[in-house]
């Protein structure tokens, strides 16, 4: 009887101990899915262009899984190897703090967290386990990792005199790439202001006030109550300008993204979004929400996924390039793909040749998508930095 116990314990522990190996992989394959797989069948304009310009994507979620970024993998839509080959010049890698059950673009409350159990399915240091602010530590930790052992083809970004240095570099050498640190709601600074010097100390350069649920910063699109920013959260943005970090307006509630445009004395970006213009949802920006962006100077970052951009291709990124850019002129608009942040999108970062493709089809000249694909975002940060 004790030998048929301590077999089964022995079965369970080993049973247990391969959930937590191959649990993370099949959870991120069944959440960053890729509608086309490479190659992907690009014209030789495109490819020539995406050859000569700096490509740069503000928004990827990939250092919430626990692949290498060092290798080419199989499953997400984003790593250092697929950047390079993709052209991509600079990736903002976002860190993710709190989600909560039942995600969703209508209503979320902070009551519920999903990363709890995945940092332990990952094996996260034990100081993420109840800290909000650990976990994005931890994660740019990952980040400064991936720089260290990259033998150079891996940068992290952290002024914009780091980033000109990078970018006179990679012009001998294009088969680079780079990185820098943002911060999916200011949850993560666990209720206490003094640690956006700690996160700005540890690299992050980028932080929104909320991601899908509100706090004591400000609502969320998402949110309950959909509340502005708080005064706690108006002190938070003088803070981040004075540190030179980018508010991003990302997942902010209307009456948050009005309260933040009124007092902002720097640029102001949304890393990733939609344009109700093209697919009408509440967590899409509006035409004069766009303009008030545009105004400060700042970028609007176009998303890939469907509820983004009410489609799953290129063409329907590039439609919602296109009413950004009437609505507000083209120096406006920027890349902000979402990428491994749980959505499925129409290619991995390999593919953005069929993005030019569109963006050709929708009239756009070879400047403006320069402009469009990095050049934009490129003078917001190395103004801003």
């Amino acid at each position: 009887m004790r030998k048929t116990i301590s077999w089964i314990i022995a079965v369970l522990a080993v049973a247990l101990a391969a959930a937590f190996v191959w649990l993370p992989g099949i959870v991120e394959s069944s959440m960053n899915g890729v509608l086309h797989q490479p190659p992907y069948q690009i014209s030789a304009r495109a490819r020539d262009l995406e050859s000569r310009i700096p490509i740069v994507d503000l928004h990827a979620d990939s250092l919430l899984w626990s692949r290498d970024l060092l290798v080419r993998g199989t499953r997400g839509q984003v790593d250092i190897p697929r950047l390079i080959e993709g052209h991509v010049a600079l990736q903002a890698f976002t860190a993710v703090s709190k989600t909560p059950r039942g995600l969703n673009f209508q209503r979320n409350t902070a009551d519920s967290d999903n990363i709890t159990l995945l940092s332990l399915a990952e094996r996260w240091p034990p100081a993420t386990w109840s800290s909000l602010t650990e976990r994005a530590l931890y994660q740019a930790s990952r980040l400064r990792d991936f720089e260290s052992r990259s033998q150079g083809k891996f940068t992290i970004v952290r002024s914009a005199a780091g980033l000109r240095a990078y970018l006179d570099h990679r012009r001998a050498d294009p088969a680079i790439t780079a990185g820098f640190l943002g911060i999916e709601g200011a949850h993560a600074l666990d209720g206490n202001l003094a640690n956006i010097d700690r996160l700005y100390d540890a690299g992050f350069r980028m932080m929104a006030p909320t991601h899908f649920f509100d706090n004591d910063i400000g609502g969320s699109s998402a949110g309950a109550d959909k509340t502005g920013l708080t005064g706690k959260g108006r002190e938070m943005v003088r803070r981040m300008e004075a540190r030179h970090m980018l508010v991003d307006l990302a997942h902010a509630a209307p009456r948050t993204i009005d309260d933040v445009l009124a007092i902002a004395t720097r640029p102001v970006i949304v890393s990733h979004t939609g344009v109700k213009g093209t697919c009408g949802n509440s967590r899409n920006l509006s035409d004069a929400q766009l303009r008030g962006i545009a105004h400060t100077g700042g970028v609007i970052g176009i998303a890939y996924f469907e509820v983004a951009v009410c489609g799953k291709d290129a063409a329907a990124i590039a439609r919602a390039i296109r009413h950004t850019a009437d609505t507000v002129g083209v120096d406006a608009v920027a890349l902000g793909s979402d990428s491994d942040g749980a959505v499925v999108e129409p290619f991995d970062t390999t593919g953005l040749g069929l993005l030019i493709d569109a963006l050709f089809q929708a009239g756009f000249s070879d400047d403006d998508i320069a402009k469009i694909m990095g050049g934009n975002a490129l003078r917001v940060l190395l103004a801003s930095l």
